[in-house]
């Protein structure tokens, strides 16, 4: 390290800078990220001494994968433009998507209502008045096959947010594909899939941890074999930051559950090599610029050396972080809507900065509806500028050298490292959730963002500050209140054509299954073809597993 420079600092912030502060008052004398990583001034070669080029960077599409997955990146082809899109019924969904390809979006991203993530049918008690609210309401196989209705699946990438339930509705899309003419082996995309998020910090699950995590591997075990590409998990950070962690926590909280997955798959006894290629992730982009964009590149560099040391990974494809991004929902505020359209410009720079594969934009009016057709249309376009004019894709990882944004990725990847240890601790991330731990940690974070932002410690602009008592005039989405009856009424008819004995028999052939360690995917795809709802392999489920209570609080 040239001393020169190293001294010269200090001697400017001696005299020059500390003449200016005393004559001008910072107004930020101390600043700490989400992650409570200090940040200084300005940044200088000694801020990165020891830095090795090779160990820390290399090249694009080369271990460790700092500056990218692809040796092209985005001068090869843009990332997926992938709007998350889902509401009503199949029918009003499918016009949506219709939309949104006519609009340019290059893949699929299916949204489901609370009723279908949880395994029940729009005809059961406990799905009254959630029915096509926050997502598209599917039971049955004939929902399906509306909502991908003029969609080639061997034609279309396709992402599917769906969790406790992901192998039901794999099956689904798995029978669509066949009646199209499309062979499994032929269609690609992503299902979530990750029920350890669910647990500590979405809420959505259904079964007890155990049988929750054989579904998962079942999955996984399945389109390993069959459907090569297909990702059968989308690790989600994405969550786990919306419910209020930190950018090191996100990492940390994400990579503790993938260490899970693969520990389980392997404890099957495939080779790491013949699932981890398919392994995908999700994580969120907020507000802080700069952390975001090191943050993305820390956890790529992180998860290449942990499936290389620790899992023993042969293939450089185990090695790359493959993910999806979406803006962050819980930045959005309901006070002047059109305000988000400029975070969800900085979010998405951030995301195609940090090397993404996949994009979602949020629209600005999601604090209030769902998405009109006009929001969406500009969260659509937001990607498309920037792909196509801002001229950030012309070379890859511009930000790559930065004093300040090397030191960053490095700061992130020691506190991600810290709280990974602390989770192995106690027993790794499984033990960590039913104790309640990661809960905790995450909910700790998001009382002191709410509390800083309580005492404008944190600016929200329109909120906190620069606030006005006119209200904008937003055009707002509604559902046809009419809807949930229409759905459960074509349920009913659907049920009544079918052959209800078939139905009953291969129900009994799940619980069956359910006590055994075989695969559980075939019979799911079997029910479905048959006619089984979502509702009723689920509860064929519940009958054998039961379902998870959360003592941890």
């Amino acid at each position: 390290m040239d001393t020169t420079i190293k001294e010269s600092k200090q001697a400017w912030k001696d005299a020059t800078l500390k003449k200016a502060t005393n004559r001008f008052p910072p107004r930020l004398p101390d600043v700490k990220t989400t992650s409570d990583i200090e940040v200084d001034y300005i940044y200088a070669p000694e801020d990165l001494e020891g830095f090795d080029y090779m160990k820390n960077l290399g090249f694009p599409g080369e271990y460790p994968f700092t500056r990218g997955v692809q040796p092209t990146m985005y001068r090869g082809k843009l990332w997926t433009m992938r709007q998350y899109a889902g509401m009503a019924d199949a029918e009003a969904t499918n016009k949506r998507y219709l939309f949104l390809l006519e609009k340019g979006q290059t893949g699929l991203s299916v949204a489901f209502d609370l009723p279908t993530q949880l395994g029940l049918d729009s005809d059961d008690e406990r799905s009254l008045g959630e029915v096509g609210r926050v997502g598209v309401a599917i039971d049955s196989i004939e929902d399906m096959e509306t909502l991908f209705n003029m969609i080639p699946l061997d034609k279309v990438s396709t992402s599917m947010t769906i969790n406790a339930t992901a192998c039901i509705l794999l099956a689904m899309y798995i029978v669509v594909a066949e009646n199209q003419g499309v062979s499994k082996e032929k269609i690609k995309g992503t299902v979530q899939n990750d029920i350890l998020k669910e647990y500590c910090a979405r809420g959505n699950y259904v079964y007890p941890a155990p049988p929750s995590m054989r579904l998962t591997g079942d999955l996984i075990e399945y389109t390993s074999k069959y459907i090569p590409r297909w990702n059968p998990i989308s690790i989600s950070g994405y969550h786990i930051r919306e419910a209020g962690s930190s950018a090191a926590q996100e990492i940390a909280f994400t990579l503790s559950n993938a260490g899970a997955y693969v520990r389980s798959v392997l404890e099957r006894g495939l080779n790491v090599d013949e699932f981890a290629p398919r392994l995908s992730f999700f994580f969120a982009s907020h507000n802080n610029l700069l952390e975001e964009v090191a943050k993305f590149r820390a956890v790529r560099r992180m998860w290449a050396r942990m499936m290389k040391e620790e899992f023993g990974a042969k293939s450089i494809k185990s090695c790359k972080l493959r993910f999806h991004t979406q803006t962050g929902g819980v930045t959005l505020t309901s006070q002047q809507p059109l305000n988000n359209v400029v975070r969800v410009t900085m979010q998405a720079l951030a995301a195609v900065l940090g090397g993404t594969q996949s994009l979602h934009t949020n629209s600005y009016d999601e604090a209030l509806c769902l998405p009109t057709e006009e929001a969406v249309t500009v969260a659509l376009r937001t990607q498309q500028i920037i792909g196509y004019e801002s001229g950030v894709t012309e070379t890859i990882d511009p930000l790559a050298g930065s004093y300040f944004v090397e030191k960053m990725t490095d700061d992130l990847e020691k506190a991600a490292m810290e709280i990974m240890e602390e989770v192995e601790k106690r027993g790794g991330a499984v033990k960590s959730i039913e104790e309640g731990y990661i809960q905790r940690e995450i909910h700790n974070s998001a009382y002191k963002l709410q509390t800083a932002a309580e005492k404008d410690e944190r600016i929200i602009v329109g909120v906190n500050k620069f606030t006005t008592d006119e209200k904008e005039k937003v055009a707002l989405l509604s559902i046809d209140p009419d809807m949930e009856r229409k759905q459960v009424e074509k349920l009913r008819a659907f049920k009544e054509k079918r052959d209800n004995g078939k139905i009953s028999q291969i129900l009994d052939k799940i619980k069956e299954k359910s006590r055994t360690n075989e695969n559980i995917m075939p019979l799911f795809i079997d029910a479905v073809r048959d006619g089984a709802t979502v509702g009723e392999i689920s509860n064929a489920l519940r009958d054998e597993w039961g379902e998870y209570v959360d003592r941890a609080h």
